[in-house]
Protein backbone atom coordinates (compact mmCIF):
# COMPACT_ATOMS: atom_id res chain seq x y z
CA UNK A 1 0.00 0.00 0.00
CA UNK A 2 2.93 2.55 0.96
CA UNK A 3 4.43 1.70 -2.57
CA UNK A 4 1.11 3.14 -4.45
CA UNK A 5 1.84 6.37 -6.94
CA UNK A 6 -0.29 8.57 -8.70
CA UNK A 7 -0.69 5.48 -11.32
CA UNK A 8 -2.25 3.47 -8.33
CA UNK A 9 -4.52 5.47 -6.30
CA UNK A 10 -5.56 4.00 -3.07
CA UNK A 11 -9.09 2.99 -3.80
CA UNK A 12 -11.70 0.59 -2.01
CA UNK A 13 -12.80 -0.51 -5.37
CA UNK A 14 -9.62 -2.03 -6.25
CA UNK A 15 -8.44 -3.41 -2.84
CA UNK A 16 -8.65 -6.58 -1.57
CA UNK A 17 -11.77 -7.44 -0.29
CA UNK A 18 -10.41 -9.71 2.66
CA UNK A 19 -7.48 -7.23 3.95
CA UNK A 20 -7.67 -6.17 7.12
CA UNK A 21 -7.29 -2.73 5.96
CA UNK A 22 -10.22 -3.03 3.67
CA UNK A 23 -12.37 -5.16 6.22
CA UNK A 24 -11.51 -2.06 9.08
CA UNK A 25 -12.45 0.78 6.49
CA UNK A 26 -15.94 -0.86 5.81
CA UNK A 27 -16.73 -1.29 9.66
CA UNK A 28 -16.05 2.65 10.12
CA UNK A 29 -18.73 3.06 7.58
CA UNK A 30 -20.78 0.40 9.14
CA UNK A 31 -20.37 1.95 12.20
CA UNK A 32 -21.85 5.41 10.68
CA UNK A 33 -24.40 4.26 9.23
CA UNK A 34 -25.51 2.45 12.66
CA UNK A 35 -25.39 5.43 14.78
CA UNK A 36 -27.64 7.81 12.21
CA UNK A 37 -30.07 4.55 11.95
CA UNK A 38 -29.65 4.68 15.99
CA UNK A 39 -30.68 8.29 15.99
CA UNK A 40 -33.04 8.35 13.57
CA UNK A 41 -36.77 9.13 14.66
CA UNK A 42 -39.21 10.75 12.86
CA UNK A 43 -38.96 13.52 14.94
CA UNK A 44 -35.28 14.07 13.67
CA UNK A 45 -36.97 13.34 9.56
CA UNK A 46 -39.33 16.30 10.34
CA UNK A 47 -36.79 19.26 11.92
CA UNK A 48 -33.66 19.94 10.96
CA UNK A 49 -32.77 21.62 14.34
CA UNK A 50 -32.93 17.99 15.61
CA UNK A 51 -29.92 17.27 13.29
CA UNK A 52 -28.22 20.33 14.07
CA UNK A 53 -28.21 19.50 17.46
CA UNK A 54 -27.11 16.64 17.74
CA UNK A 55 -24.11 17.92 15.05
CA UNK A 56 -23.67 20.56 18.02
CA UNK A 57 -23.15 17.86 20.29
CA UNK A 58 -20.33 16.18 18.47
CA UNK A 59 -18.31 19.53 17.96
CA UNK A 60 -18.64 20.04 21.89
CA UNK A 61 -16.82 16.55 22.38
CA UNK A 62 -14.14 17.57 19.03
CA UNK A 63 -13.37 20.78 20.35
CA UNK A 64 -13.07 18.79 23.49
CA UNK A 65 -10.84 15.97 22.23
CA UNK A 66 -8.54 18.76 20.24
CA UNK A 67 -8.45 21.01 23.61
CA UNK A 68 -9.51 24.02 22.04
CA UNK A 69 -12.50 23.30 25.65
CA UNK A 70 -11.89 21.85 28.86
CA UNK A 71 -12.13 18.23 28.95
CA UNK A 72 -16.27 17.03 29.30
CA UNK A 73 -16.09 14.24 32.19
CA UNK A 74 -19.69 13.19 33.12
CA UNK A 75 -23.06 13.74 30.71
CA UNK A 76 -23.79 16.74 33.19
CA UNK A 77 -21.02 18.66 31.99
CA UNK A 78 -22.24 18.25 28.17
CA UNK A 79 -25.65 19.22 29.07
CA UNK A 80 -24.41 22.68 30.99
CA UNK A 81 -21.73 23.53 28.43
CA UNK A 82 -24.13 23.21 25.56
CA UNK A 83 -26.50 25.55 27.54
CA UNK A 84 -24.32 27.73 27.39
CA UNK A 85 -22.76 27.92 24.21
CA UNK A 86 -25.99 27.62 22.39
CA UNK A 87 -27.80 30.19 23.88
CA UNK A 88 -29.57 30.56 20.48
CA UNK A 89 -31.44 27.49 20.35
CA UNK A 90 -34.53 28.12 22.41
CA UNK A 91 -34.82 24.65 23.17
CA UNK A 92 -31.59 22.46 24.21
CA UNK A 93 -31.50 18.74 24.57
CA UNK A 94 -32.21 18.00 27.87
CA UNK A 95 -29.97 15.57 29.84
CA UNK A 96 -31.40 11.79 28.87
CA UNK A 97 -31.00 13.21 24.93
CA UNK A 98 -28.06 14.04 26.32
CA UNK A 99 -27.25 10.95 27.55
CA UNK A 100 -28.90 8.73 24.86
CA UNK A 101 -26.32 10.50 22.05
CA UNK A 102 -23.89 9.43 24.32
CA UNK A 103 -24.77 5.41 24.83
CA UNK A 104 -25.06 5.62 20.90
CA UNK A 105 -21.57 6.94 20.33
CA UNK A 106 -20.09 4.70 22.60
CA UNK A 107 -21.74 1.49 21.70
CA UNK A 108 -20.50 2.16 18.06
CA UNK A 109 -17.24 3.37 19.73
CA UNK A 110 -17.17 6.97 18.73
CA UNK A 111 -16.70 7.93 22.40
CA UNK A 112 -15.56 6.06 25.14
CA UNK A 113 -16.60 6.71 28.97
CA UNK A 114 -13.69 7.03 31.70
CA UNK A 115 -13.27 8.01 35.57
CA UNK A 116 -12.70 11.58 34.67
CA UNK A 117 -13.73 12.36 31.11
CA UNK A 118 -15.59 10.78 27.93
CA UNK A 119 -12.45 10.17 25.30
CA UNK A 120 -13.03 10.76 21.65
CA UNK A 121 -11.68 7.36 20.04
CA UNK A 122 -9.88 7.79 16.78
CA UNK A 123 -13.03 6.02 14.37
CA UNK A 124 -15.28 9.12 16.06
CA UNK A 125 -13.21 12.00 15.68
CA UNK A 126 -12.63 10.85 11.67
CA UNK A 127 -16.10 10.15 11.51
CA UNK A 128 -17.57 13.52 13.07
CA UNK A 129 -15.19 15.24 11.24
CA UNK A 130 -16.63 13.72 7.99
CA UNK A 131 -20.27 14.85 9.15
CA UNK A 132 -19.13 18.46 9.63
CA UNK A 133 -17.82 18.85 6.67
CA UNK A 134 -20.45 17.30 4.68
CA UNK A 135 -23.10 19.71 6.27
CA UNK A 136 -20.52 22.84 5.86
CA UNK A 137 -20.25 22.00 1.89
CA UNK A 138 -24.37 21.35 1.87
CA UNK A 139 -24.64 25.03 3.21
CA UNK A 140 -21.81 26.48 0.87
CA UNK A 141 -23.83 24.77 -2.02
CA UNK A 142 -27.13 25.78 -1.59
CA UNK A 143 -26.31 29.93 -1.16
CA UNK A 144 -26.02 29.72 -4.44
CA UNK A 145 -28.18 30.03 -7.26
CA UNK A 146 -28.88 27.64 -9.88
CA UNK A 147 -25.58 28.65 -11.73
CA UNK A 148 -23.69 29.34 -9.23
CA UNK A 149 -24.38 25.83 -7.60
CA UNK A 150 -23.04 23.81 -10.56
CA UNK A 151 -19.87 25.72 -11.02
CA UNK A 152 -19.46 25.62 -7.10
CA UNK A 153 -19.37 21.94 -7.29
CA UNK A 154 -17.33 21.87 -10.00
CA UNK A 155 -14.74 24.03 -8.63
CA UNK A 156 -14.92 21.44 -5.16
CA UNK A 157 -14.41 18.37 -7.14
CA UNK A 158 -10.66 19.99 -8.45
CA UNK A 159 -10.18 21.00 -5.06
CA UNK A 160 -10.43 17.44 -3.72
CA UNK A 161 -9.09 16.14 -6.61
CA UNK A 162 -6.08 17.90 -6.14
CA UNK A 163 -6.35 17.28 -2.09
CA UNK A 164 -6.80 13.89 -2.62
CA UNK A 165 -5.69 11.81 -6.32
CA UNK A 166 -2.38 14.21 -6.08
CA UNK A 167 -1.29 12.36 -2.73
CA UNK A 168 -2.07 8.90 -4.03
CA UNK A 169 -5.43 8.46 -2.80
CA UNK A 170 -8.32 8.18 -5.00
CA UNK A 171 -11.04 11.07 -4.78
CA UNK A 172 -13.09 9.07 -6.96
CA UNK A 173 -14.10 10.48 -10.62
CA UNK A 174 -13.82 14.48 -9.94
CA UNK A 175 -12.27 15.10 -13.60
CA UNK A 176 -15.57 13.93 -15.02
CA UNK A 177 -17.77 15.14 -12.10
CA UNK A 178 -16.02 18.44 -12.63
CA UNK A 179 -17.17 18.46 -16.66
CA UNK A 180 -20.30 17.28 -15.77
CA UNK A 181 -21.09 20.05 -13.77
CA UNK A 182 -19.89 22.57 -15.43
CA UNK A 183 -21.33 21.24 -18.60
CA UNK A 184 -24.74 21.78 -16.42
CA UNK A 185 -24.03 25.44 -15.86
CA UNK A 186 -23.31 25.96 -19.36
CA UNK A 187 -26.87 24.99 -20.48
CA UNK A 188 -28.81 26.48 -17.77
CA UNK A 189 -26.84 29.58 -18.89
CA UNK A 190 -27.60 29.08 -22.20
CA UNK A 191 -31.49 28.29 -21.31
CA UNK A 192 -31.94 31.32 -19.42
CA UNK A 193 -29.23 34.07 -21.03
CA UNK A 194 -32.92 35.70 -22.11
CA UNK A 195 -33.56 35.81 -18.86
CA UNK A 196 -30.42 37.90 -17.38
CA UNK A 197 -30.88 40.36 -20.37
CA UNK A 198 -34.47 41.40 -18.80
CA UNK A 199 -33.24 41.47 -15.12
CA UNK A 200 -31.83 44.56 -14.70
CA UNK A 201 -30.38 43.54 -11.58
CA UNK A 202 -28.80 40.87 -12.92
CA UNK A 203 -24.99 42.51 -14.00
CA UNK A 204 -23.19 41.46 -9.89
CA UNK A 205 -24.24 37.75 -11.10
CA UNK A 206 -23.03 37.57 -14.39
CA UNK A 207 -19.85 39.15 -13.40
CA UNK A 208 -19.69 36.46 -10.58
CA UNK A 209 -20.42 33.56 -12.66
CA UNK A 210 -17.86 35.00 -15.50
CA UNK A 211 -15.28 34.89 -12.63
CA UNK A 212 -16.05 31.46 -11.62
CA UNK A 213 -16.23 29.97 -15.19
CA UNK A 214 -12.61 32.13 -15.59
CA UNK A 215 -11.00 30.55 -12.41
CA UNK A 216 -12.96 27.08 -13.05
CA UNK A 217 -10.40 27.31 -16.62
CA UNK A 218 -7.43 27.49 -14.86
CA UNK A 219 -8.43 24.60 -12.33
CA UNK A 220 -9.13 22.05 -15.16
CA UNK A 221 -6.19 22.79 -17.05
CA UNK A 222 -3.96 22.37 -13.87
CA UNK A 223 -5.95 18.90 -13.04
CA UNK A 224 -5.47 17.93 -16.93
CA UNK A 225 -1.63 18.73 -16.38
CA UNK A 226 -1.27 16.51 -13.97
CA UNK A 227 -1.35 13.38 -16.58
CA UNK A 228 1.63 13.86 -18.83
CA UNK A 229 3.14 10.41 -19.21
CA UNK A 230 1.78 8.17 -22.30
CA UNK A 231 -0.43 5.51 -20.40
CA UNK A 232 -2.01 8.21 -18.19
CA UNK A 233 -2.91 10.45 -21.35
CA UNK A 234 -4.47 7.90 -23.27
CA UNK A 235 -6.75 6.96 -20.54
CA UNK A 236 -7.58 10.40 -20.28
CA UNK A 237 -7.83 11.19 -23.46
CA UNK A 238 -11.88 11.63 -24.07
CA UNK A 239 -12.10 13.55 -20.88
CA UNK A 240 -9.19 16.17 -21.70
CA UNK A 241 -10.84 17.01 -25.21
CA UNK A 242 -14.16 16.88 -23.35
CA UNK A 243 -12.81 19.43 -20.96
CA UNK A 244 -11.18 21.47 -23.37
CA UNK A 245 -14.02 21.79 -25.46
CA UNK A 246 -16.35 22.58 -22.71
CA UNK A 247 -13.79 24.96 -20.89
CA UNK A 248 -13.78 27.14 -23.75
CA UNK A 249 -17.07 27.13 -24.64
CA UNK A 250 -18.41 28.13 -20.74
CA UNK A 251 -16.03 30.61 -20.85
CA UNK A 252 -16.71 32.37 -23.92
CA UNK A 253 -20.18 31.75 -23.66
CA UNK A 254 -20.94 33.90 -19.38
CA UNK A 255 -18.11 36.44 -21.10
CA UNK A 256 -20.47 36.78 -24.38
CA UNK A 257 -23.28 37.28 -22.25
CA UNK A 258 -21.62 39.60 -19.53
CA UNK A 259 -20.53 41.63 -22.85
CA UNK A 260 -23.94 41.65 -24.36
CA UNK A 261 -25.32 43.07 -21.42
CA UNK A 262 -23.21 46.01 -20.76
CA UNK A 263 -23.00 46.74 -24.92
CA UNK A 264 -26.85 47.06 -24.24
CA UNK A 265 -26.50 49.69 -21.24
CA UNK A 266 -23.90 51.36 -23.34
CA UNK A 267 -26.42 51.69 -26.12
CA UNK A 268 -28.90 53.72 -24.89
CA UNK A 269 -26.61 56.80 -24.79
CA UNK A 270 -25.54 55.93 -28.26
CA UNK A 271 -26.22 59.13 -30.49
CA UNK A 272 -28.53 58.48 -33.18
CA UNK A 273 -27.40 59.66 -36.45
CA UNK A 274 -29.66 61.53 -38.28
CA UNK A 275 -29.40 59.97 -42.16
CA UNK A 276 -30.13 56.35 -42.41
CA UNK A 277 -27.64 54.12 -44.01
CA UNK A 278 -29.52 51.46 -46.30
CA UNK A 279 -26.34 49.23 -46.23
CA UNK A 280 -25.48 49.55 -42.40
CA UNK A 281 -29.34 48.67 -41.96
CA UNK A 282 -29.03 45.56 -44.00
CA UNK A 283 -25.89 44.24 -42.36
CA UNK A 284 -26.56 44.66 -39.12
CA UNK A 285 -29.98 42.51 -39.78
CA UNK A 286 -27.94 40.10 -41.74
CA UNK A 287 -25.75 39.95 -38.30
CA UNK A 288 -28.35 39.88 -35.79
CA UNK A 289 -30.25 37.15 -37.58
CA UNK A 290 -27.73 34.39 -37.41
CA UNK A 291 -24.37 35.45 -35.62
CA UNK A 292 -21.83 32.96 -34.83
CA UNK A 293 -22.76 31.48 -31.37
CA UNK A 294 -21.45 33.15 -27.88
CA UNK A 295 -20.53 36.02 -30.22
CA UNK A 296 -21.04 39.48 -28.68
CA UNK A 297 -23.49 40.40 -31.63
CA UNK A 298 -27.22 40.53 -29.88
CA UNK A 299 -30.21 38.69 -31.87
CA UNK A 300 -33.58 39.97 -31.70
CA UNK A 301 -34.40 38.02 -28.89
CA UNK A 302 -31.22 39.19 -27.03
CA UNK A 303 -32.51 42.85 -27.68
CA UNK A 304 -36.73 42.09 -26.89
CA UNK A 305 -35.21 40.58 -23.77
CA UNK A 306 -33.59 43.35 -22.66
CA UNK A 307 -36.24 45.49 -23.27
CA UNK A 308 -38.43 43.96 -20.77
CA UNK A 309 -36.44 46.10 -18.36
CA UNK A 310 -38.95 48.44 -19.21
CA UNK A 311 -36.46 51.67 -18.90
CA UNK A 312 -38.41 53.58 -20.55
CA UNK A 313 -42.38 53.60 -21.01
CA UNK A 314 -43.65 51.26 -23.11
CA UNK A 315 -40.71 49.10 -23.64
CA UNK A 316 -42.53 46.24 -21.99
CA UNK A 317 -45.69 44.58 -23.03
CA UNK A 318 -47.21 41.35 -23.57
CA UNK A 319 -47.45 40.38 -27.12
CA UNK A 320 -46.12 37.88 -30.26
CA UNK A 321 -43.24 39.02 -32.38
CA UNK A 322 -43.33 37.84 -35.83
CA UNK A 323 -41.54 38.87 -38.50
CA UNK A 324 -43.36 40.82 -41.23
CA UNK A 325 -42.42 42.80 -44.50
CA UNK A 326 -44.43 45.77 -45.57
CA UNK A 327 -44.29 47.00 -49.37
CA UNK A 328 -43.72 50.42 -49.20
CA UNK A 329 -46.54 53.05 -50.56
CA UNK A 330 -46.15 55.36 -53.34
CA UNK A 331 -48.22 58.10 -53.38
CA UNK A 332 -49.61 59.85 -56.78
CA UNK A 333 -46.88 62.82 -56.38
CA UNK A 334 -43.90 60.57 -56.13
CA UNK A 335 -45.13 58.88 -59.74
CA UNK A 336 -45.71 62.29 -61.36
CA UNK A 337 -41.99 63.92 -60.25
CA UNK A 338 -40.66 60.76 -61.08
CA UNK A 339 -42.53 60.81 -65.05
CA UNK A 340 -41.58 64.47 -64.71
CA UNK A 341 -38.09 63.55 -64.23
CA UNK A 342 -37.66 61.03 -66.73
CA UNK A 343 -39.39 63.65 -69.27
CA UNK A 344 -36.54 66.38 -68.75
CA UNK A 345 -33.78 63.84 -68.05
CA UNK A 346 -30.50 65.28 -69.70
CA UNK A 347 -27.15 63.37 -69.21
CA UNK A 348 -24.65 65.34 -67.77
CA UNK A 349 -21.60 66.76 -70.01
CA UNK A 350 -18.33 65.72 -69.63
CA UNK A 351 -16.90 69.09 -68.93
CA UNK A 352 -13.21 70.17 -69.02
CA UNK A 353 -10.84 67.63 -67.65
CA UNK A 354 -8.97 69.19 -64.43
CA UNK A 355 -5.27 68.28 -63.74
CA UNK A 356 -4.79 66.87 -60.52
CA UNK A 357 -1.46 67.45 -58.98
CA UNK A 358 0.68 65.29 -57.42
CA UNK A 359 0.81 65.40 -53.25
CA UNK A 360 4.61 66.35 -52.48
CA UNK A 361 5.93 64.96 -49.40
CA UNK A 362 8.19 66.50 -46.63
CA UNK A 363 10.47 64.23 -44.62
CA UNK A 364 10.46 64.97 -41.28
CA UNK A 365 12.72 63.27 -38.38
CA UNK A 366 10.47 62.84 -35.83
CA UNK A 367 12.17 62.02 -31.85
CA UNK A 368 11.37 58.48 -30.04
CA UNK A 369 9.73 60.53 -27.68
CA UNK A 370 7.36 62.48 -30.20
CA UNK A 371 6.37 58.91 -31.53
CA UNK A 372 5.21 57.94 -27.99
CA UNK A 373 3.26 61.20 -27.75
CA UNK A 374 1.61 61.06 -31.00
CA UNK A 375 0.44 57.24 -30.16
CA UNK A 376 -0.52 57.54 -27.14
CA UNK A 377 -2.59 60.66 -28.48
CA UNK A 378 -4.31 58.79 -31.01
CA UNK A 379 -5.06 55.62 -28.60
CA UNK A 380 -6.91 58.21 -26.18
CA UNK A 381 -8.81 59.80 -28.97
CA UNK A 382 -10.05 56.15 -29.79
CA UNK A 383 -11.22 55.47 -26.70
CA UNK A 384 -13.16 58.75 -26.34
CA UNK A 385 -14.75 57.88 -29.77
CA UNK A 386 -16.20 54.71 -27.59
CA UNK A 387 -16.07 55.65 -24.53
CA UNK A 388 -18.18 58.98 -23.31
CA UNK A 389 -15.84 60.93 -20.54
CA UNK A 390 -16.58 64.31 -21.14
CA UNK A 391 -19.03 64.70 -18.15
CA UNK A 392 -16.64 63.70 -15.39
CA UNK A 393 -14.01 65.61 -17.20
CA UNK A 394 -16.32 68.67 -17.10
CA UNK A 395 -17.24 68.08 -13.46
CA UNK A 396 -13.46 67.42 -12.28
CA UNK A 397 -12.89 70.76 -14.10
CA UNK A 398 -15.57 72.60 -12.21
CA UNK A 399 -15.62 71.15 -8.63
CA UNK A 400 -12.24 69.99 -8.55
CA UNK A 401 -10.94 66.85 -6.22
CA UNK A 402 -14.36 64.87 -5.54
CA UNK A 403 -15.49 61.81 -4.14
CA UNK A 404 -15.96 58.84 -6.38
CA UNK A 405 -19.78 58.41 -5.10
CA UNK A 406 -20.34 61.73 -5.53
CA UNK A 407 -18.39 62.32 -8.71
CA UNK A 408 -20.57 59.35 -10.17
CA UNK A 409 -24.24 60.23 -8.98
CA UNK A 410 -23.87 64.31 -9.80
CA UNK A 411 -22.26 64.11 -13.42
CA UNK A 412 -24.77 62.25 -14.36
CA UNK A 413 -27.46 60.62 -12.15
CA UNK A 414 -28.56 57.99 -9.27
CA UNK A 415 -29.66 55.48 -12.26
CA UNK A 416 -27.84 52.33 -11.98
CA UNK A 417 -26.94 52.65 -15.81
CA UNK A 418 -25.29 55.94 -15.67
CA UNK A 419 -23.15 54.40 -13.14
CA UNK A 420 -21.68 51.45 -15.36
CA UNK A 421 -21.06 54.24 -17.58
CA UNK A 422 -19.65 56.35 -15.27
CA UNK A 423 -17.13 53.58 -13.86
CA UNK A 424 -16.09 52.84 -18.01
CA UNK A 425 -15.37 56.69 -18.21
CA UNK A 426 -12.74 56.41 -14.97
CA UNK A 427 -11.31 53.23 -15.98
CA UNK A 428 -10.28 54.70 -19.30
CA UNK A 429 -9.34 58.05 -17.59
CA UNK A 430 -7.33 56.13 -15.06
CA UNK A 431 -5.90 54.13 -17.82
CA UNK A 432 -4.71 57.19 -19.67
CA UNK A 433 -3.58 59.21 -16.84
CA UNK A 434 -5.91 61.77 -16.95
CA UNK A 435 -7.02 61.19 -13.69
CA UNK A 436 -5.47 59.96 -10.14
CA UNK A 437 -7.41 58.45 -6.75
CA UNK A 438 -6.62 59.12 -3.59
CA UNK A 439 -7.98 56.96 -0.62
CA UNK A 440 -10.01 58.45 2.13
CA UNK A 441 -11.13 57.15 5.02
CA UNK A 442 -14.86 58.92 6.30
CA UNK A 443 -17.05 59.29 2.75
CA UNK A 444 -20.76 60.64 2.46
CA UNK A 445 -23.85 58.48 1.28
CA UNK A 446 -26.28 60.00 -1.23
CA UNK A 447 -29.63 58.77 -2.72
CA UNK A 448 -28.75 56.16 -5.42
CA UNK A 449 -30.54 52.90 -6.85
CA UNK A 450 -27.20 50.95 -6.89
CA UNK A 451 -25.01 49.75 -4.37
CA UNK A 452 -21.33 48.80 -3.77
CA UNK A 453 -20.41 45.34 -3.79
CA UNK A 454 -17.33 46.21 -1.27
CA UNK A 455 -18.03 49.34 0.43
CA UNK A 456 -14.34 49.70 0.36
CA UNK A 457 -14.52 50.22 -3.12
CA UNK A 458 -16.09 53.78 -2.55
CA UNK A 459 -13.09 55.08 0.42
CA UNK A 460 -11.76 57.43 -2.71
CA UNK A 461 -11.43 61.23 -3.70
CA UNK A 462 -10.86 61.68 -7.76
CA UNK A 463 -9.06 64.70 -8.96
CA UNK A 464 -7.19 65.80 -12.50
CA UNK A 465 -4.32 65.63 -13.23
CA UNK A 466 -2.28 68.43 -14.43
CA UNK A 467 1.00 68.40 -16.88
CA UNK A 468 2.61 69.14 -13.69
CA UNK A 469 1.94 66.04 -12.79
Amino acid sequence: MGNMGVNAPISIFQSDYFSAEFMKSMWDLASLSAVLKDLSTEKMYDSPTEIIRFLNIIQLLNEASLGIREPIDTEDTLYYRYRSIYTNDEEPPTIQTIQRVLNILERNNWVMKQTRQIKLMDRGKRLMDGLIRMGNDALAYYLQDDIGRSLFQARRDAEISAAYDDKGISGGNKIASMLYNVEQAIEQLESRQLEFLADRNALPQLEQINGLMQELEEKMAERLAQFQTLEESLIMSNLIHRGTATMTKGTALSLSVLTKYIRFVNMQLTPIEEKISPEKVRNFILSIYEPPAHSNIPTTHDIFSFMEQNQYEGETFDGLWLPVKFAAPIGKEDIHEAVNYLEIYEPKREGEMEEIEEPVYDDIEIMNGSIREALDSANWQMMKAQIDTSKIENYLEEHGETEIEQLIVESSSNKWNDAILSMLALSALTSNSKIAAQSKAETKEFDKEWEWINDGDKQYTIRKLTSDD
